[in-house]
């Protein structure tokens, strides 16, 4: 793809794939809410050492493509927590939380080794 010669441009590519993202969330959103069909309790749901191995292979795979593995950790402990709490939505019968409610990263450890 040839380099942008604009800002404008940029952020025409960045909007497009921003509608990509979008789709794909959606798609894991689907999944999310069919896994928490096969989930018992909170405690299966919040899974601390999956949401870990989600993380770590997102910063493995950031690696790999080009991204600092930095932003792919934030962007998927950000992202995790908001499925998590969507699920325990699922749990209690209202199919979600509130906006914001997950803040506190809720349900993902934050606290970690630093990785280099």
């Amino acid at each position: 793809m040839p380099r942008p010669t604009s800002l404008s441009e940029v952020r025409d590519r960045i909007d497009a794939l921003d509608g990509e993202l979008v789709g794909l969330l959606a798609r894991r959103e689907s999944l999310v809410r069919a896994a928490a069909a096969f989930k018992s309790d909170e405690q299966a749901v919040r899974a601390p050492d999956r949401a870990e191995r989600v993380v770590a292979a997102a910063r493995a795979r950031a690696a790999a493509a080009g991204l600092a593995p930095e932003v792919a950790e934030a962007v998927w402990r950000a992202m995790v927590a908001a499925f998590i709490d969507l699920e325990l939505g699922e749990h209690r019968g209202d199919g979600g939380s509130p906006a914001g409610s997950v803040a506190d990263g809720a349900g993902v450890a934050v606290e970690h080794e630093p990785r280099r």
